[in-house]
């Protein structure tokens, strides 16, 4: 069962489309610039995922997750459609709307994204899309909006933020040390106290050491967050109906 905040939030995600298709919220949308937008598709809600992030391994004292000691660990979920496209790419000289002119932040976001044949409007609204549900869904629910980045159903937001709307950078700063549900091992256990952002009215968790042996466990049937804490000595986390896990303390 779907948290009922997620049913709303696709009402709010679907009215995003529908506004997204006359205008864009940041001022950047391909109208601004004279481009020709194609029709929208209307946007899925966030929801439970069983998706797995493998961040770097580090250390730390439960109560704040640790940074990276070598490396950013890369964003949680699938890959998303606003990462520079495969196969060859039109010239960035070459990248111009139907009508109108691109700004210069909608050429750089532009630049080696566009696949040659394809219209460059058609892209650039792909990522405005994106930036509009942002937008919505953190009015509505920050935590909420930093799980779908982190679960990936907010497809191609750490392009289309860094790009297209920088305000909601700390968003996708926070999503990468989120845990969507989905077991995690190894490297991508950072020591902490973490919240369940979401969850569902069957969310539940469990977290094991080494040889299998459990630390800790529960289940939730409220649908209200809950709070864990993932000790230095876990090997193994567990998460079912809880959407996704956000860590303490970091907003940004």
């Amino acid at each position: 069962m779907r948290n009922p905040f997620l049913a709303g939030a696709a009402v709010v995600l679907t009215a995003v489309a529908l506004a997204a298709c006359g205008s864009s919220a940041d001022g950047n949308g391909p109208e601004a610039a004279g481009a020709q937008r194609p029709a929208a598709s209307g946007p899925s809600a966030p929801g439970p995922s069983a998706t797995t992030s493998t961040p770097p391994e580090t250390t730390g004292t439960p109560g704040t997750p640790t940074a990276p000691a070598t490396e950013e660990p890369g964003p949680a979920g699938p890959s998303a459609p606003g990462a520079a496209a495969q196969g060859p790419k039109t010239p960035a000289g070459e990248i111009t709307p139907a009508t109108g002119t691109f700004t210069e932040k909608q050429k750089k976001y532009l630049e080696d994204r566009v696949p040659q044949g394809m219209d460059p409007a058609a892209v650039l609204q792909t990522g405005q899309e994106t930036c509009d549900k942002l937008r919505y869904l953190v009015k509505a629910d920050r935590d909420t909006a930093v799980g779908a980045i982190a679960t990936g159903e907010i497809k191609g937001a750490p392009a289309a933020v860094a790009g297209l709307c920088p305000q909601h950078q700390d968003l996708v700063d926070e999503a990468v040390y989120a845990y969507p549900d989905g077991t995690h091992t190894g490297k991508a256990l950072r020591p902490g106290v973490y919240r369940s952002a979401s969850p569902t009215l069957n969310c539940s968790w469990q977290i094991e050491g080494a040889d299998g042996k459990e630390l800790a466990s529960g289940t939730s049937d409220t649908g209200e967050s809950r709070k864990i804490t993932i000790p230095k000595s876990a090997r193994t986390f567990t998460s079912t109906g809880c959407y996704a896990w956000l860590p303490e303390g970091v907003k940004g």
